[in-house]
């Protein structure tokens, strides 16, 4: 299995584990991501994980499946009416089981493919690293709304967190080319912590310096950098970090400041 097939398994486990401890009241509360419940993320990783079978299937039945989801939305439901559409709106705990089932398939459907497999996804395609990457990055961005509603500390980043700061990194000028805009200036290096760990990636358009996990919630929208104590150096470094978005898709604003933070307290 690919190291990164192994990742995408292990957060997806970490999240199972805080929704096993979650008190029916809490599954139905809405969060600070679009207010949408533990269960609404839930829905929706399930049905991207089952997205991403289609595309392990190839061209053909990826472009089906996401037909039909297209299909509802323009009938119009929004995603999550439409997800729960295609999913018959299973709920907690059979939800959980469902989702647990579904990914441990999709990561041995993985690893059977050659490393070096193209796969189809509503973005740009992608090869089968970063493809799982990207897995467990919406994985660990969409459970941040959860730790942040039970008022819960994550655990402290662990080694397959790189993986989610390299898609942060590696999606600069996605950021840009989604909005339909040229780049504001080269790419800026970046400098993180992770435990005792500093990564490091080169650039000449400034510099992005701070926490690991505040990056890569920047990155994927799930805190605003004014939330952060992320250190920032040079323009094309300050309006990437203002506009960051590391996931496919249309081209989305970062949270306002304050909007996507830790719950006082948990909900029940």
């Amino acid at each position: 299995m690919l190291q990164q097939i192994a990742d995408f398994r292990d957060e997806a486990e970490e999240l199972a584990g805080l929704l096993d401890t979650l008190p029916p009241a809490a599954w139905v509360a809405p969060t600070g991501f679009k207010a949408w419940t533990p269960a609404d993320i839930v829905q929706h990783l399930h049905h991207s994980d089952r997205m991403a079978m289609a595309s392990a299937d190839g061209q053909e039945a990826f472009a089906a499946f996401r037909g039909r989801m297209q299909a509802l939305r323009a009938g119009g439901l929004n995603t999550v009416q439409a997800t729960r559409e295609m999913l018959g709106d299973p709920r907690p705990p059979a939800l959980l089981h469902l989702w647990r089932e579904g990914v441990a398939a999709l990561c041995e459907r993985l690893s059977g493919l050659a490393p070096e497999t193209r796969m189809p996804w509503a973005g740009p395609g992608m090869g089968l690293r970063m493809f799982a990457t990207a897995r467990q990055m919406e994985t660990w961005s969409h459970g941040q709304a959860i730790w942040d509603l039970m008022a819960r500390d994550r655990p402290p980043a662990a080694p397959r967190l790189r993986n989610i700061a390299e898609i942060g990194v590696r999606t600069y000028g996605w950021t840009f080319r989604n909005r339909g805009q040229e780049p504001p200036g080269a790419q800026p290096a970046v400098r993180l912590r992770a435990s005792a760990e500093t990564w490091e990636w080169p650039g000449e358009g400034g510099l992005v310096e701070g926490d690991a996990t505040e990056f890569c919630q920047v990155a994927a929208q799930t805190r605003n950098i004014a939330d952060t104590a992320l250190r920032v150096e040079g323009e094309a470094a300050r309006v990437w970090r203002a506009l960051a978005q590391c996931f496919a898709g249309p081209p989305e604003m970062p949270p306002a400041p304050g909007t996507r933070v830790r719950s006082a307290r948990p909900p029940g």
